[in-house]
């Protein structure tokens, strides 16, 4: 049996590709979420560190001193669920990346009156602003609302339903669930730009997108590796990611997107879910984006 000693010498993701490894920051730069933090503008950026409740209103207060007033769903949660009073300190942020912290004036029957203490800040988004377009209409059992939740968390810009010959239809109402569950993400990551969910598009449409795209990766079997694409590819401000449904894209399919300006990335030698392609996707490529911000 190894030693404690040893285990605890052990460099920590030492197991991990040494690809991978030169992403990550050196171990002693990692700290817990939970630990406190400043209100500087690197802590802004990070969008995940407030220690305050926070909800969604369509308006804000822009200065210091202004009011609003919350309603419906966001005031049931204050009042009737986590019980909060006046006095209690709250954020609230608009979806669009507007933050501004306050306090509850008053509560009365139909909604809570909220106080600005501090101007409101406007946080632009950070890093590339991935796109992703999936075929998971055919998904059943609850495996939908999980790949928008990790989309959501992850910090995907927007994800929209793709329509392929073998994904060939999605209700309406599928996606109207789709947008509350994103919306509820969003609160639980604490994301200050709401994630886009777009209406579905055609297989010709995404062709449109491509074609006009600098920075499009589609998952496919038997492709380059991601990580040795991407490698190669430019730095853009913006990128789409392309999955396709049970079964793949067909032949034909995968010919004209990479014809239109596609690139196709492998992930592994494992034939993949759906959901579970699109967040291996988007997760490797949020780390290398990321690591793409500090070079």
């Amino acid at each position: 049996m190894r030693s404690l000693a040893a285990a605890a010498a052990r460099p920590l993701f030492s197991d991990l590709p040494s690809r991978l490894r030169s992403w990550l920051p050196p171990s002693s730069s990692f700290k817990a979420f939970s630990s406190a933090s400043s209100s500087s503008d690197s802590d802004l950026r990070n969008q995940s560190r407030g220690g305050l409740p926070r909800f969604f209103s369509d308006d804000l207060p822009s200065r210091k001193g202004g009011m609003v007033r919350v309603q419906g769903s966001e005031f049931w949660h204050m009042a009737k669920v986590l019980r909060l009073k006046a006095e209690d300190r709250v954020e609230l942020f608009n979806g669009k990346g507007g933050l501004v912290e306050g306090c509850i004036q008053s509560i009365d029957k139909t909604g809570v009156d909220f106080v600005a203490q501090e101007d409101q800040k406007v946080i632009l988004p950070q890093g590339i602003q991935w796109q992703v377009f999936a075929a998971f209409g055919t998904l059943k059992g609850g495996r939908a609302d999980w790949l928008i939740e990790k989309c959501t968390e992850l910090g995907a810009s927007s994800v929209t339903p793709l329509l392929t010959e073998r994904s060939s239809i999605i209700s309406d109402n599928r996606v109207d669930r789709l947008e509350r569950v994103s919306f509820a993400a969003a609160k639980q990551c604490q994301r200050l730009h709401q994630m886009i969910i777009s209406p579905p598009i055609k297989f010709n449409t995404l062709l449109d997108h491509i074609s006009k795209s600098k920075l499009c990766l589609v998952a496919t079997a038997e492709a380059t590796p991601l990580l040795n694409a991407v490698q190669s590819s430019a730095k853009e401000s913006s990128g789409l990611l392309i999955v396709g449904p049970e079964g793949d894209f067909t032949k034909k399919e995968v010919e004209m997107m990479l014809e239109a300006g596609g690139t196709a990335v492998g992930l592994g030698p494992h034939r993949l879910r759906v959901e579970t392609a699109t967040i291996a996707l988007l997760a490797t490529l949020v780390m290398w984006s990321d690591s793409q911000e500090t070079d």
